[in-house]
């Protein structure tokens, strides 16, 4: 089964909307939209990639958001991404290297930061709502390419749960 769904704009704006207005609701601070570089880790970057991923205009470097951004819109689910940034990496002048122990110490904060988003989102995503004016819920609609008669029936099977709509 091949299929190629478009990622030109990989976050729900319905769902950044609520995640917006949900951490601004707790006086979380907020920065809406840029650019999330993806390595891989676990390991941080070296100077000079660094400032390679700035040059680039990279927002956010890390290591937790694909592939489930790819995943969630195969299987036509809203999905934006909260970055919660733990440190400056190693190209900010005025702070220190990474350190691990730097970074579990954020992490636990923002653990906490995040929790609370999630309880105070939960109830305004919940409600009952129509289709997903962005089509988040209806991507794979023209991204299959496999012809039908091509498709493998235990294939279809395996899919069912995530593309069931399309594939019937």
């Amino acid at each position: 089964m091949v299929a190629h769904v478009s990622m030109a704009h990989p976050v729900c704006p319905r769902l950044g909307d609520a995640l917006e207005a949900s951490a601004r609701e707790l006086g979380l601070p907020v920065t809406r939209g840029g650019t999330y570089l993806t390595m891989e880790g676990p390991q941080f970057s070296t100077l000079a990639e660094s400032n390679l991923y700035r040059s680039w205009g990279c927002s956010v470097i890390g290591m937790t958001n694909m592939p489930e951004a790819k995943l969630a819109r195969e299987a036509e689910i809203c999905y934006a991404t909260v970055a919660m940034v733990t440190d400056y990496d190693c190209w900010h002048e005025e702070h220190d290297a990474v350190t691990v122990d730097q970074v579990v110490k954020v992490l636990f904060g923002n653990a906490d930061k995040a929790r609370g988003l999630v309880k105070s989102v939960l109830p305004k995503i919940g409600a009952a709502r129509g289709p997903c004016p962005a089509g988040c819920d209806r991507a794979l609609e023209y991204a299959l390419i496999t012809a039908p008669e091509a498709r493998d029936p235990a294939a279809l099977a395996k899919l069912d749960a995530v593309a069931g709509r399309v594939l019937r």
